[in-house]
């Protein structure tokens, strides 16, 4: 099971990064991957929030969980000063 204590420094280190540029890398099951590009928009106590500019001037969020970055089912870097930095 995961150490509480774990997922609330998970969501420490994605709260300070609101409002930046951020690419996502979600295990859709089945060899199956999504790679998408999009702007961290809020934290919540249990999920996180992403607004994806998907095609045809439409706007998509979409929602993980600190617990889907800990069981490494999606990846989140952050775009920020020309660096990547991926959050673990």
């Amino acid at each position: 099971m995961a150490d509480k204590n774990t997922l609330n420094e998970i969501r420490r280190n994605i709260e300070g990064y609101v409002g930046q540029k951020v690419t996502l890398k979600a295990n859709k099951g089945r060899k199956r991957t999504m790679i998408r590009e999009g702007v961290l928009e809020n934290t919540y106590p249990n999920i996180f929030i992403v607004k994806i500019n998907g095609d045809y001037n439409s706007v998509r969020r979409v929602s993980y969980s600190y617990s889907d970055i800990l069981t490494e089912s999606v990846e989140v870097t952050i775009s920020k000063d020309n660096q990547q930095i991926k959050v673990s």
